[in-house]
């Protein structure tokens, strides 16, 4: 007689609420690390860099490389060793550059400890994702990553005025030893409470072999690979907006002073958009969700484009916020729901294709993005009709993911 197989180790220590809190502060980590440290890069310049302040901005560019570089390993890494080594150690790299950038004595210095926080700060990203994909699939993971996005896009907006709020007691370097802080406790957090997702049957040994495998595996699923392209127009639209937002509200309405109140305000609005899909998915579906927001943001983008030269004063001012709103809300609604589609059909790889996913994801929409942000011409017209564009492209992609679904035979129920 055959023994029966060991059970599977209870891993879910957490309630649902727990768990999705601490999965988005986890997430939320980058958005601190790069957020919250925007009101120091002039006092950061002035003092490391005094003959060239504005290179401080490097400073971002190197945290966004080095998380760039890292995702492409901690995915991989997480299968073959499991989830908690892999954050863990991803928070301990993360905690040591924090505290590097603080004893940083020039702008090389900060620079190269920024990049190490960077790598440190993909362990977190990434796996967190990749936790949630083993807890759950389908609509309920979608539902997850919805609660996630509201605490994901609530960070942007409190970062900043926390950044700002720690110099005033303790300067630029206080900034990053609360960045370590942060990271400490939320790490201190997972270890005490949420066990390990991923049983030793599951796991991928660290073969070049394996991850090709794994790679031409996922990437050979449509369905997985429309997702991913399509929320790379989803984070093309957004990082398209962010890009000349600040240019927009100094230059076109002159409210640079206002700006933080009123993209607070927007972001506190939008982030409503992650209670809306949760309750949303379980009855209609992740791809109906993303087709109708997309649609919708199609529309309001060529309408925002197509009406400007009409519109002055305060009635262009608010058509503006509107239009913000609307492409703000349309990422709560679709980014979570479309990371979703294209774990679910590989979920025995989930550490590589969230690292896949993130990495694609990122990088080439940053790339689309920049274009939009050289053609500003004091105006948001241009940036509304590249978003039009994105946006149209979107819609189709999906609605060819709706149609490859009906000649899918037993293909997941989303």
């Amino acid at each position: 007689m055959t023994p029966p197989s060991p059970p599977r180790p209870a891993h879910n220590r957490l309630g649902q609420t727990e768990f999705v809190a601490l999965m988005a502060m986890l997430a939320a980590t980058v958005a601190l690390a790069i957020d919250g440290m925007l009101p120091a890069l002039g006092e950061m310049g002035e003092d490391l860099s005094p003959a060239n302040p504005d290179l401080a901005a490097l400073t971002i560019m190197a945290f966004v490389s080095g998380m760039g570089f890292g995702t492409f390993f901690s995915g991989p890494l997480s299968d073959a060793y499991g989830r908690r080594p892999v954050l863990l150690s991803g928070a301990g790299i993360f905690i040591l550059g924090a505290a590097a950038c603080a004893f940083a004595q020039d702008l090389t210095a900060l620079i190269i400890a920024r990049f190490i926080q960077g790598l440190g700060a993909s362990g977190p990203r990434v796996v967190a994702m990749a936790v949630i994909r083993d807890r759950y699939k389908g609509r309920e993971m979608a539902r997850m990553l919805s609660f996630v996005m509201v605490v994901f896009a609530i960070v942007p907006v409190l970062a900043p005025s926390l950044g700002a709020l720690i110099m005033l007691f303790s300067g630029w370097r206080g900034i990053f030893w609360a960045f370590a802080a942060f990271s400490m406790a939320t790490s201190l957090w997972f270890y005490i409470r949420q066990g390990e997702t991923l049983i030793e049957e599951d796991r991928r040994p660290i073969s070049v072999t394996l991850i090709w495998s794994g790679l031409k595996e996922m990437l050979g699923i449509e369905m997985v690979r429309l997702s991913i392209i399509v929320q790379t127009l989803a984070f093309a639209m957004l990082f398209g907006l962010l890009a000349s937002i600040q240019f927009v509200y100094d230059q076109t309405f002159d409210r640079a002073e206002s700006f933080p109140v009123w993209f607070g305000a927007v972001a506190l609005v939008s982030a409503s958009s992650g209670f809306l899909n949760a309750s949303l998915v379980r009855r209609y579906g992740m791809r109906a969700i993303i087709t109708g927001m997309f649609a919708f943001s199609t529309v309001a983008s060529l309408t925002m484009a197509m009406s400007w030269p009409s519109l002055e004063g305060d009635m262009a001012f608010a058509a503006f916020l509107l239009w913000q709103t609307v492409i703000f809300f349309q990422a709560g609604m679709t980014i979570g729901n479309l990371n979703a589609l294209a774990l679910e059909p590989v979920g025995h790889i989930a550490g590589l294709a969230a690292s896949v996913v993130a990495a694609v994801a990122t990088i080439v929409a940053a790339g689309l993005a920049i274009p939009l942000s050289l053609v500003f011409d004091g105006t948001p017209r241009p940036m509304a009709f590249g978003l039009a564009l994105f946006a149209l492209m979107a819609l189709l992609l999906t609605l060819k993911m709706r149609q490859l679904e009906r000649f899918v035979v037993n293909a997941p129920v989303d």
